[in-house]
């Protein structure tokens, strides 16, 4: 029995296994020596697991612990993702980190902790899961936030995170507390049955505590609060890294929960995520506007962009787990390309973050500004680029569940929000050149922006398959 259990988790084994190797072997040698080795180690690690889970996509859905674990081909999907996500942060944001003296080994091993805690996320079946898969990745994040600590506005950042993170643990347990009061168990397909016919009073408290909960963490209006000031103060290696692979993990864990759980009454939820979603699109789209950071820019972005995942979300159906799959990959990839290059902004051998630095990069650097045309573009959605295609996914699942008001106001998000991308162009282009970056541009930092920029022109033909997958992923998901 037990071994068979352990058979469905073995992608976490083994990385729990890698980090606590990692950890005992950094201890008797030379500590911060090893870093680079174990940051190439964990990359390797995590594209070998993502090789294993992909290649196990057609092992059905399988359960362990009594039903408290899942996996299926939503997990998988999300793994996947989180996965070749964090990989290539990591790789992507070593040099950085080796150069401002942060490449501590402690640092891979935080990351590799933060991933096996998403992994269980996604493929929760209790409220007891649940809870301790979201808790190992968020104190995981909370070190690494505070990762310079001989900067204020780092320390600053892990405290915010911290604090305001510990307020959404605690709703999130009330929430569950409520849940278990009233439902009598923690199982998800226990609380599917007590809620099957209408959900109580106490189980609807419940729902709604545990989703204020989740959209903490996945920054959606009105519980933003923490994402521009930790986005701005964190070292922008980990910036990259909150902007791409916990973003999944939480979308992740938010429609495991809504569905495995409540998926019997959709309309105690649909409107709950249909207004976070106007929220979180409008004030990222409204308050980006005047950024002129581009990591606060990226924060607000990110709200903004959760706020069309939970379009899909809200959406209720298989269509709408589907385009919320999609929209989340194509979401990740193209932060992946915009961090590459934000990481290699760099004026007299320090890092800058400010927009106006950006100010003739086409005269200077044409396909470097050609390729954050692209990006910017495309996270803006304009057709024919990938992006655009990801937002058309969301608001066509909006618009079949009947909320065509909600698919209405995203589109006039959508606009608003094009404006600050379009900016970014315009100094590139027809800035004012002052302050010009002279930092060289690494040969991994080339290959994260030539890749994500070719993947939101090249992906237009079929979406390298995404559509598919998230289709069959979403299958399993809700049925």
């Amino acid at each position: 029995m037990f071994a068979s259990d352990f058979s469905v988790l073995l992608p976490e084994i083994i990385l729990a296994v890698y980090a606590m190797i990692g950890l005992m072997a950094a201890v008797y040698t030379s500590k911060d020596g090893m870093a680079p080795l174990l940051v190439w180690t964990t990359v390797i690690a995590f594209v070998l697991v993502a090789a294993m889970i992909g290649l196990s996509g057609d092992g059905g859905t399988q359960e362990a612990f009594g039903g408290m674990f899942v996996d299926d081909g939503f997990s998988r999907f999300a793994k996947v993702v989180i996965l070749l996500s964090a990989a290539a942060i990591l790789a992507l944001g070593q040099d950085f980190m080796a150069r401002d003296g942060l490449l501590r080994f402690e640092y891979p091993m935080l990351i590799t902790l933060a991933a096996i805690g998403m992994m269980v996320m996604v493929s929760a079946g209790d409220l007891m899961t649940l809870y301790m898969g979201l808790e190992l990745q968020s104190l995981s994040l909370y070190v690494v936030a505070s990762m310079r600590r001989d900067s204020v506005r780092s320390t600053e950042a892990g405290l915010k995170y911290f604090v305001l993170g510990a307020l959404s643990s605690g709703l999130l347990l009330y929430g569950a507390s409520l849940t278990y009061g009233f439902a009598g168990t923690t199982l998800f397909s226990g609380i599917f049955e007590a809620a099957e016919g209408g959900a109580s009073l106490g189980l609807v408290f419940g729902l709604v505590f545990m989703v204020a909960g989740l959209a903490f963490k996945v920054s959606a209006a009105p519980f933003h609060m923490w994402t521009p000031d930790v986005y701005e103060g964190s070292p922008t290696p980990v910036t990259a890294f909150f902007a791409t692979a916990p973003k999944m993990a939480a979308m992740g864990l938010f429609a495991r929960l809504v569905h495995d759980a409540f998926g019997g009454v959709v309309g105690d939820w649909q409107q709950i995520i249909a207004l976070l979603a106007v929220f979180s699109m409008f004030l990222g789209a409204v308050a980006a506007i005047g950024q002129t950071d581009i990591k606060r820019l990226m924060a607000y972005s990110s709200i903004s962009h959760m706020g069309f995942a939970l379009m899909g979300l809200a959406a209720g159906d298989e269509r709408g787990v589907s385009a919320m799959l999609i929209y989340m990959a194509i979401y990740v990839t193209m932060n992946i390309g915009t961090f590459a290059f934000i990481l290699s902004m760099q004026k007299d051998g320090r890092h800058v973050t400010n927009i106006s630095s950006l100010n003739g990069l086409a005269s200077r650097e044409p396909l470097k500004a050609l390729a954050l045309l692209v990006l910017m573009f495309s996270l803006a959605g304009v057709p024919p680029l990938v992006g655009f295609f990801g937002k058309y996914a969301v608001l066509l699942a909006a618009v079949n569940a009947g909320l065509n008001w909600l698919a209405i106001l995203g589109v006039i998000a959508s606009v608003i929000g094009a404006f600050y991308y379009v900016r970014i162009v315009y100094f590139m282009y027809f800035g004012e050149e002052r302050e010009p970056l002279d930092g060289a541009m690494g040969k991994l930092a080339w290959a994260g922006l030539i890749f994500g920029a070719a993947a939101m022109v090249f992906g237009v033909f079929n979406l390298f398959g995404i559509d598919d997958l998230a289709l069959t992923a979403a299958a399993t998901l809700v049925n």
